[in-house]
């Protein structure tokens, strides 16, 4: 009898932990920089964010390559000269949600994460506004706000000045749902 409260419990225990841990079914991340002569957009299908719903900790990293742009040179300058993908092939965030949150309950609220961008060698500090959602056993987030490139340590050539824009605009949408192990 003992050993099956125990089983018992270890599996409840296991299930709650579980539970806590979200990861994104699908995510896509998407930039757009608006310039007088070009403008650039591009769009990450391949980021998984995962949140901790017991600590509100949100983590993300960003494979910069998979970045995918409507032409062709865009994506090469993007990689080679700019974000230099083989130098710093990701982007890092990590964050933590500044609301507390009912996970039990259905419902759409305005968040907060403040947390820190690795992006090209360089860290900083970012508060990000958002939208997280939650049906069921589903959680969705959604951001929009924007970066300024030269924070980053990323040089414009001075020929391309007018085709990229200093500020550029991020988006973040995101379906996570309960991680299981496989």
């Amino acid at each position: 009898m003992k050993k099956k409260i125990i089983t018992i419990l270890c599996i409840a225990i296991s299930t709650c932990i579980n539970a806590q841990i979200y990861i994104a079914k699908n995510c896509e991340i998407s930039f757009f920089s608006s310039a007088p002569i070009e403008n650039i957009e591009a769009i990450n299908k391949v980021a998984k964010p995962i949140l901790n719903t017991s600590t509100g900790d949100i983590q993300l990293k960003i494979a910069m390559i998979a970045f995918v742009f409507e032409k062709a040179l865009m994506q090469e300058h993007f990689n080679e000269n700019y974000i230099e993908t083989e130098k710093f092939p990701n982007t890092i965030f990590k964050g933590k949600i500044n609301e507390k949150i009912d996970y039990l309950k259905d419902g759409e609220t305005k968040v907060t994460v403040t947390g820190k961008i690795s992006m090209h060698g360089v860290e900083k500090e970012k508060t990000i506004d958002g939208i997280l959602t939650v049906k069921g056993e589903e959680i969705g987030l959604s951001a929009k706000f924007n970066m300024h490139i030269a924070d980053y340590n990323i040089k414009v050539p001075s020929l391309y000045v007018t085709n990229i824009a200093e500020d550029v605009e991020v988006k973040l949408k995101a379906l996570l749902e309960p991680y299981k192990k496989k």
